[in-house]
């Protein structure tokens, strides 16, 4: 539960005093010995804490999940593979896994999503980033459109689609290979850009280098890089700047 609503709650007289204050006097992490859940992190910065899944040890990844669903009813975590997803139902029945995006979840059914994300890709093979991106945008709450296979080598496809791109508060313009597409967003949006490259191309793209370099030199104005192939820190980014956006009325 985040701060507000226990406050509503008092305020409503649907719990106690004593309750409320029972609830704020616990520590800003729980403690498991082998991690500490930022319990906490949501009252400080709008967001829950979000479970990297690859490489964690399955006794481990399976107890974090139960303890953030019990702590949020809801979970996320992202860079998960097929035997993860079995471990973590196990204990989370209701869990969803995505093998495209590799992310694995559970959200609550009645989430409000508001304002608009548009998240664009260069080519197919960039869509895996792209939906760690969106979902993760959608997962805080964020309306998503997604535009994908506009890349430079046919800019009529991109075109077409100029008016979510244009309506859009936050735009994310994933791509790999020589990485071009968030410079032509740039040119054609009044809003930012967040660029991802991706490590999609041939051996001179050095496994997304060659795509990063090109974003980061980018003479376009208004365009922001994240890591390669890191979609889930532009969702997050792309969440931010939505919340300014519609909070203000836009």
């Amino acid at each position: 539960m985040d701060t507000r609503t226990m406050l509503e709650q008092v305020k409503k007289g649907e719990i106690s005093i004593e309750e409320a204050e029972s609830y704020f006097r616990k520590a800003p992490f729980e403690e498991l010995g082998y991690a500490k859940l930022d319990t906490h992190r949501r009252v400080r910065s709008g967001f829950p804490e979000v479970i990297f899944c690859s490489g964690k040890p399955d006794a481990y990844l399976q107890d974090i999940f139960l303890k953030m669903y019990e702590a949020e009813g809801e979970v996320f975590g992202t860079r998960a593979d097929k035997a993860q997803h079995a471990l973590v139902a196990k204990v989370i029945p209701e869990i969803q896994y995505d093998e495209i995006s590799r992310i694995l979840k559970y959200e609550k059914p009645d989430k409000i999503r508001q304002g608009g994300i548009a998240v664009c890709t260069a080519g197919t093979a960039d869509i895996p980033v792209a939906e760690e991106a969106a979902q993760t945008a959608e997962y805080f709450g964020s309306r998503v459109e997604r535009i994908y296979d506009v890349g430079v080598s046919g800019l009529h496809r991109l075109l077409s689609r100029l008016e979510p791109l244009q309506s859009a508060n936050c735009v994310i313009a994933i791509a790999g290979m020589e990485g071009a597409l968030a410079s032509v967003i740039g040119g054609l949006v009044d809003k930012p850009v967040i660029a991802v490259p991706t490590s999609v191309g041939y051996g001179a793209s050095m496994h997304g280098l060659s795509a990063l370099l090109t974003m980061i030199n980018s003479c376009a104005n208004g365009i922001s890089v994240v890591n390669i192939d890191n979609g889930y820190g532009a969702g997050y980014i792309a969440t931010q700047i939505n919340r300014l956006a519609y909070q203000n009325g836009q």
